[in-house]
């Protein structure tokens, strides 16, 4: 019943309330949408568009595939090969982007609409009848702005670096809910890539102090503060990026599963920070979409097998690491050697799994990353941290670890879950021929936006 009212008022609240009208002009509203203004007028309305929040993100230009798919493409030099024909995929797997890319044009589209969304709740929050679901609704919506923002800055901008995040440009960012054409009517235009960032973060931060600490389901003051983790870790911000961390570990309410399969064959396992809610009527796999269909094998009739690891990448784990031996990596032929046959990840093998967004052994991996680059052992020792994941996987304890074995980790643990390219240009590696910083490696603004604002918004560099 959940997936069902969002699947039913998520779209029905965002039709008056959208960024992106039609295809000849980006500021206008489609006459035949609902006024957003008139939707919301009780505090069940309210509620229907908090869950609608919730299905925009599951959509598969959004976390139902793209903000996985993407960065997984973008990063896939020894690691990753793209089969499949969908042309937008190979041009991102081949950093060879048209501005008019569908996938590119579909995940920007989409992830202003759930913005526009958390701005029309927050101006409409209040309607809520106690202060405790006030504060639920407004903290979703913030929650919500803040994870669209921070998805299209790392995607479509230069990584922040704080000798140029002030001087680079970012994205646009929406903060005001948009009623009627006038409205509209403003053009948008590109903030620097810090101005973004910090706006992401006082929205994530508020969130925290909003919603409650615990939820099966939904947002969670601990899901912001994982979220917030992750951003300050973008950014090289240790210190704040270990703290966050560890409020998240502290607080108890999550625990590393036994093996690291039972958070895809599971719902809301102890590990799950949060994750997108499907089942086998409503999911983002259908229509040629959906994490399952790119990366499972074509074994079974399942996926197409579009996404194949790279076999290099599956050797590269341990030989009694679980993860790479059991369900993690597996054959699409069965009895074939590994130096001859398709590999694909079993971490998406069914099209209603929920869809994990941020876990546990995250916020334990990047604790111990941070310690180790500060000096501290705040929570534990980078060792303990590390090796709580290592010792799940089946692998021998690192007693003295380095940075670089615990960025080894984090490749092998979080495989195919969609922070490949970020912790490429986080670290300043490089994939393949491609530096951290070429501008092959950021995605176009979509040519359709660049032409309804009429020059206010400005291209990325190396593409026309």
């Amino acid at each position: 019943m959940r997936l069902t009212i969002i699947k039913k008022y998520g779209l029905l609240l965002f039709l008056g309330a959208s960024l992106v009208a039609c295809d000849k002009n980006l500021n206008i509203k489609p006459k035949q949408g609902v006024d957003a203004a008139v939707a919301i007028e009780t505090a069940e309305d309210l509620e229907a568009a908090r869950i609608g929040c919730y299905g925009m993100l599951a959509k598969g230009s959004l976390y139902g595939t793209n903000l996985n798919l993407v960065p997984e493409l973008l990063g896939s030099d020894s690691y990753l090969t793209w089969r499949g024909s969908f042309q937008s995929y190979r041009q991102i797997a081949r950093r060879n982007m048209l501005t008019d890319n569908a996938d590119v044009q579909r995940t920007w589209i989409d992830a202003y609409q759930a913005i526009e969304l958390a701005n029309v709740i927050l101006d409409k929050y209040s309607i809520a009848t106690t202060t405790d679901e006030q504060n639920r609704v407004k903290g979703t919506a913030l929650m919500v702005r803040g994870m669209m923002h921070f998805e299209l800055v790392r995607l479509y901008a230069k990584q922040y670096d704080a000798a140029t995040a002030a001087t680079n440009d970012g994205v646009p960012l929406s903060l005001i809910a948009v009623y009627d054409e006038e409205g509209a009517a403003v053009l948008p235009h590109r903030e620097k890539v810090n101005v973004v960032y910090n706006q992401v973060i006082t929205d994530l931060t508020e969130a925290a102090s909003l919603l409650p600490e615990r939820d099966s389901y939904y947002f969670t003051k601990y899901t912001a503060m994982a979220m917030l983790s992750r951003v300050y870790l973008q950014m090289g911000d240790y210190a704040k990026a270990r703290d966050a961390a560890n409020e998240v570990i502290d607080s108890g309410n999550y625990g590393l599963n036994p093996v690291v399969t039972i958070a895809f064959n599971n719902r809301n396992s102890s590990e799950s920070i949060f994750e997108i809610q499907q089942n086998d009527q409503n999911n983002a796999g259908t229509a040629n979409d959906g994490l399952t269909t790119f990366y499972a094998s074509k074994a079974g009739s399942v996926g197409r097998g579009d996404a194949q690891v790279n076999s290099a990448f599956a050797d590269s784990y341990e030989d009694n690491d679980t993860r790479g031996e059991m369900s993690l990596i597996y054959h699409a032929e069965e009895g074939s050697a590994r130096s001859t046959s398709v590999l694909c990840t079993g971490k998406f093998t069914s099209f209603g799994q929920n869809i994990p967004v941020i876990r546990l052994a995250e916020m334990y991996l990047t604790r111990a990353e941070c310690n180790l680059r500060l000096g501290t052992t705040i929570g534990d020792t980078p060792a303990n941290d590390l090796n709580q994941i290592r010792k799940r996987a089946g692998v021998t304890d690192i007693a003295s670890p380095t940075v670089d074995n615990v960025l080894h980790e984090r490749q092998l643990e979080f495989a195919y879950e969609g922070l490949r390219i970020h912790d490429i240009r986080r670290v300043k590696a490089s994939t393949g021929g491609y530096s951290w910083d070429d501008p092959e490696l950021v995605l176009p603004i979509p040519k359709r936006e660049i032409d309804a604002t009429k020059g206010s918004l400005t291209q990325n560099e190396g593409y026309y």
